[in-house]
């Protein structure tokens, strides 16, 4: 795809967790020399700030005011709030729940959205979450939802978490993200589903290097209309 000839333009990729679509949005995103935005990130870069502050869940108000004016930036795979390489802090189990908690609330929910909106720019963004399609970017032109079985993510989760941690239960890693999927798909604001455009790829059976290349089929497919 040559950027110099096209509008900048937006691809959400969404899905559960362990449905590949924070691995394949990035390497869109590399290869599209796009800007990359990780929604999930976003709401643990909040827990981790209110974790800081001593703050806990339902502080909503205090949880509101530290979201202005956050400087965040995603390179090279790392995740840098205010320049600072908070890659790894932020993906302990602990600033996992505290981010789950707070991703149901309407309003933090409400107002990030200037701050997920603030990453499209010039050339275009590879946007990865869970409602990127739907509520965030419903105006994308290309939207691909991205999932997998629950064995399979589950068994892909336990890959990535043995390589970390010496001590990773695949019967409690199984209900975690069983309760994951339940809590995302059932919550009232911003519910996991595919937009009504999406289109949609079961990865179980697929290499990353496969669920890539249908990803770059797609978006191919779509060059000549976004012109």
């Amino acid at each position: 795809m040559n950027n110099n000839h096209i509008k900048p333009f937006v691809v959400t990729i969404d899905g559960p967790a362990g449905s590949g679509k924070g691995t394949i949005s990035k390497l869109v995103s590399q290869t599209l020399d796009f800007h990359y935005l990780d929604s999930g990130a976003i709401y643990r870069i909040i827990a981790f700030e209110a974790k800081t502050k001593n703050l806990i869940t339902n502080q909503i108000t205090q949880i509101l005011e530290l979201i202005d004016g956050l400087n965040i930036q995603f390179s090279d795979e790392k995740t840098f709030l205010y320049g600072k390489d908070i890659t790894d802090l932020i993906r302990s189990e602990l600033i996992g729940k505290f981010a789950s908690e707070i991703a149901k609330n309407e309003l933090i929910r409400g107002r990030i959205l200037g701050l997920q909106k603030s990453f499209f720019k010039s050339p275009g963004l590879v946007a990865d979450g869970r409602d990127m399609g739907t509520v965030v970017f419903p105006e994308a032109k290309v939207k691909i939802f991205l999932t997998a079985s629950i064995e399979e993510r589950v068994n892909r989760r336990y890959k990535q978490l043995i390589l970390k941690e010496n001590n990773v239960n695949l019967t409690d890693l199984f209900e975690r993200i069983k309760f994951r999927d339940e809590s995302d798909t059932n919550r009232k604001i911003s519910p996991l589903k595919a937009a009504e455009d999406a289109f949609l790829i079961k990865t179980d059976n697929l290499s990353i290097k496969q669920s890539f290349e249908k990803v770059m089929e797609i978006i191919r497919s779509k060059e000549n209309k976004i012109k």
